[in-house]
């Protein structure tokens, strides 16, 4: 079984990165493959719809000058997805909502390339709007018909400079709490 993470952060290895591994941590603790894979510094665009991946049916974005493919073909090789970002004005980046756009579309238009995998949005925020942002990564779940594993709290870590998120025990708890319950959940998925 394998779990990719996709880090929205513009920042590498930032408060998005720390949380994300915590709960990747968790997962390699049960035997699951990760990957951490950083949005920073890549190319990538919203969608244009063209809807050209419902005429292809091909499992693949039209759009081929950026990174979307190679996130998309990730995605489908794994069992798990997770999605992280910080809050950027209440809601997810720039980078993370293309990546919601473009992958979303081409999974609804190739049947629901995600359906049944396990799914779970992860969060830094510097004081608020982290709830909108997390609703954000969720909804791109559902609408795939992913299967979201819970946690003991909101899937949000406080943080603005780099670091900072290793001072909040509680979102530190969340995070291994999520990579706890998404083994456990993915483990009876595949059973």
């Amino acid at each position: 079984m394998k779990v990719i993470a996709f880090n929205g952060s513009a920042r590498k290895q930032g408060n998005t990165a720390i949380l994300l591994n915590l709960v990747l941590d968790e997962l390699k603790s049960e035997g699951i493959e990760t990957e951490l894979y950083e949005l920073s510094g890549k190319p990538i665009k919203g969608c244009i719809a063209c809807y050209q991946c419902f005429k292809n049916k091909d499992q693949r974005c039209a759009v081929e000058d950026d990174i979307i493919n190679e996130c998309i073909e990730k995605m489908i090789e794994a069992d798990g997805i997770l999605l992280g970002s910080p809050t950027y004005f209440a809601d997810v980046t720039a980078g993370t909502r293309a990546l919601i756009e473009r992958a979303g579309l081409v999974a609804r238009a190739n049947g629901d390339l995600f359906k049944r995998k396990a799914g779970a949005g992860v969060v830094a925020v510097r004081r608020a709007g982290a709830i909108h942002a997390f609703s954000s990564l969720n909804n791109f779940f559902t609408i795939g018909q992913m299967i979201i594993p819970g946690s003991s709290y909101w899937n949000i870590g406080f943080g603005r400079e780099i670091g900072e998120a290793n001072n909040d025990n509680e979102g530190i708890q969340t995070m291994k709490t999520l990579g706890q319950n998404m083994a456990w959940l993915m483990k009876k998925l595949k059973g």
